[in-house]
């Protein structure tokens, strides 16, 4: 092969000095021009973001100032809406006056527990009475339970501006006597049980066993009359109650006394809190305004007809009889009426001004926590005792009858039933000769608890209850049974979470058919639908796992107040107190803004329905963000994907918010072709149908209010 042809070398050409200066320049001018089309852009951009927002500011200071024009007319027509709450507040007080005339009317021998003489009657004459047998008493019992019952919806129902310290006093004196007294009377007749032991005695033990159940109390007595050292298992007959007791009680003569009472007569009673404070100031202003025109209308009716008379002295005295009759009846009736209706009128606003505080006192917060010092004591602020109490005795068998050729002999202690110290307090031994007491208890059927419950006991000394002297606590929640060991007998109860279903997960307001309103919240575990028409609530359905659960609440009508007891008393407790921002996370609002939405809300809820939103976290705390639509009661089925308006209520201003709830990120931004309005009710207005806006104007006062009452006592906004 022939050597390899060589490649032709390329010479690189060299850029001459100018060359290089020449692309130098063109490289310049090539990146001033860029900066400069980059400046002249920007400076675009920014006056057009410039005219954009000055264009958006105009806009906006124009719908500020179209807002502001309006807003003594809006208020106004919206002061006239709210009359329907001092005209609720006026039924109410018609109501309470009616049911004292009719059980005046009836006189069925029972006491109004309002009025002291009556009551402290009562109580005198039931005390005299001697020898009643434990059914007897529990006869009695209901009356003295409804009894105690009315004094405390008096102390919640009656207006907090029309309770006096006095009353307050008055009520809770007669409560704990009653209370005292009832349980006075089942100790005094479980003792004529307990003297006639031995003829109750059974066949097969040898022991008396006695169950007693009431709608109201379930006793459950044992008398250890044959003291077998063996016989330390004790169950009652067809049920799972029972104790396990050491060797000592077994050979004693005792009775061991379950009383479970399905109310709670030892929690310490509730302290209402007065509006004094609050409206003394509105009050005396009211009452000063209320004499003044009085006074003014006084003197303007006695020159008028002073006038009147000097006018007629010209006529004959024969005619002065005659016409000055019908002067004064027809001339002066404008004055009189005009009298009448600005009193009335003076009256409706100091109404409305006490209402609107004793509205503002059910969402105002506690400045502090309560302070407990001792350990074990149990937070009755963060608790709640649910199913009654449970008091467990051991007590001294008392001398049994005895016949004797046709009549019975009985020994009566002048000490009467006496308790059995256990273990005793001077005890030096161990531990191990005193065991504790095994009890298993049922819990009420009634009562639903979410989490396992807490067993506490009562100490008598500190009045409060305590979780120490207790161990080997199991639950079991399908057969709603549970069992502990006691180091000395004594009241005990079951508590739970007072918030444990705070705060909610959402919650939804809609008006159905027939004037009624329907509330659902939904917490972590369950969904609870209240029904709320005129002055009454009920318990519409409540889901547990996704599944229907049934409630003896269910179908029955009760009043606001009644229907919160209730509620609380079978463990669905939604109803925050003053206290509960200290143990829940919420989202706080403040209360001005809180109520006023509430009001509003209430105000609109016959045609309007409202939910929650997820946005309402995210603004400050003077402004509430929820979803509102218009849904008339024909439109009772729930829409599929109905479409939610979002608006955001600071109590002055509300406005349609530009956002909706899937939107990636919040903004208060005003959505386009709105305008801001002073109140819900003329924000609405914008969108909705004649229709609705007349369902509006013609809603039932009583609904109204009961809808503002439930909203203020769940606080949907606040704590969701």
């Amino acid at each position: 092969m022939g050597p390899k042809a060589k490649k032709p070398h390329r010479k690189k050409k060299k850029i001459t000095k100018a060359e290089r200066l020449k692309q130098l320049q063109e490289e310049e001018e090539r990146r001033q021009k860029e900066e400069e089309e980059a400046r002249v852009k920007s400076e675009k951009e920014e006056m057009q973001r410039l005219e954009i927002e000055r264009i958006e500011k105009e806009k906006w200071q124009q719908l500020e100032a179209k807002d502001l024009e309006r807003r003594n007319e809006e208020l106004e027509e919206l002061y006239l809406l709210e009359g329907c709450f001092p005209e609720a507040e006026k039924l109410k007080q018609h109501n309470r006056l009616l049911s004292q005339w009719k059980h005046y009317i009836q006189c069925d021998g029972s006491p109004d527990p309002s009025v002291s003489q009556e009551i402290n009657t009562f109580i005198s004459l039931w005390k005299e009475e001697t020898n009643e047998t434990f059914e007897e008493v529990i006869d009695k019992s209901k009356l003295v339970l409804h009894l105690i019952e009315k004094l405390k919806l008096i102390l919640l129902e009656m207006p907090s501006y029309d309770l006096q310290d006095k009353n307050i006093t008055q009520y809770h004196g007669s409560i704990l006597e009653l209370q005292e007294l009832l349980h006075f009377k089942f100790n005094t007749a479980t003792e004529i049980l307990l003297r006639e032991a031995s003829t109750l005695a059974d066949l097969d033990s040898g022991n008396m066993e006695k169950i007693i159940q009431d709608e109201n109390v379930t006793l459950y007595v044992w008398a250890n009359l044959k003291k077998n050292p063996r016989y330390r298992s004790v169950r009652f007959s067809e049920t799972q109650i029972g104790f396990e007791i050491p060797r000592i009680l077994a050979t004693s003569d005792i009775a061991l006394r379950l009383l479970h009472t399905h109310y709670d007569h030892v929690t310490p009673l509730y302290t209402v809190p007065t509006l004094q404070k609050h409206t003394s100031t509105i009050t005396h202003l009211a009452k000063d305004e209320v004499k003044s025109i009085e006074a003014a209308l006084s003197k303007e009716f006695q020159e008028e007809y002073k006038h009147r008379k000097s006018e007629s002295h010209s006529v004959d005295e024969e005619e002065i009889k005659d016409e000055e009759q019908v002067d004064i009846e027809v001339q002066t009736s404008p004055v009189q009426e005009e009298s009448e209706a600005t009193k009335y009128e003076l009256e409706m606003k100091l109404l409305s001004e006490t209402v609107l505080a004793a509205q503002l006192l059910l969402i105002e917060n506690a400045p502090e926590k309560p302070d407990f010092f001792e350990d074990n004591v149990v937070d009755m602020c963060q608790f709640t005792a649910l199913g009654g109490v449970y008091h467990l005795d051991i007590l001294e068998l008392p001398p049994q009858c005895k016949p004797m050729k046709g009549w019975i002999i009985m020994e009566i202690l002048k000490e009467g039933l006496q308790k059995y110290i256990y273990p005793p307090v001077a005890n030096v031994e161990t531990e191990s000769a005193f065991p504790p007491i095994a009890v298993m208890l049922e819990v009420h059927e009634n009562v639903i608890f979410f989490e396992d419950p807490v067993v506490v006991r009562w100490d008598a000394k500190g009045k409060h209850w305590k979780t120490d002297g207790i161990s080997n606590v199991f639950y079991k929640s399908k057969e709603k049974l549970i069992s502990f060991s006691l180091e000395s007998l004594g009241p005990v109860t079951l508590i739970q979470d007072t918030h444990i279903h705070m705060p909610y997960q959402s919650w939804e307001l809609r008006p159905l058919d027939g004037d009624k309103v329907l509330l659902t919240v939904t917490t972590v575990f369950t969904e609870i639908q209240i029904q709320i028409k005129e002055d009454l609530c009920m318990l519409a359905s409540i889901r547990l796992n996704n599944q229907n659960h049934s409630s003896v609440l269910e179908g029955k009508w009760m009043t606001p107040i009644s229907f919160i007891i209730a509620l609380k008393e079978t463990g669905l407790n939604i109803f925050p107190t003053e206290h509960s921002h200290f143990y829940v996370v919420i989202n706080y609002k403040i209360p001005l803004v809180e109520m006023k939405a509430y009001r509003q809300m209430a105000l609109l809820s016959s045609a309007f329905a409202f939910g929650w939103s997820r946005w309402n976290i995210k603004c400050d705390s003077k402004k509430v963000i929820f979803k509102v639509r218009q849904h008339l009661p024909k439109e009772e089925k729930p829409i599929q994907n109905p479409n939610w308006t979002l608006l955001m209520f600071s109590g002055d201003r509300a406005q349609r918010l530009k956002i909706d709830e899937y939107s990636e990120a919040f903004s208060e931004a005003l959505d386009e072709g709105t305008e801001f309005h002073s109140t819900l009710y003329h924000m609405v207005k914008d969108f909705a149908s004649e229709e609705a806006m007349e369902k509006i104007r013609s809603s039932n006062c009583q609904l109204i209010d009961s809808v503002c009452h439930m909203l203020l006592s769940i606080r949907l906004l606040s704590y969701s």
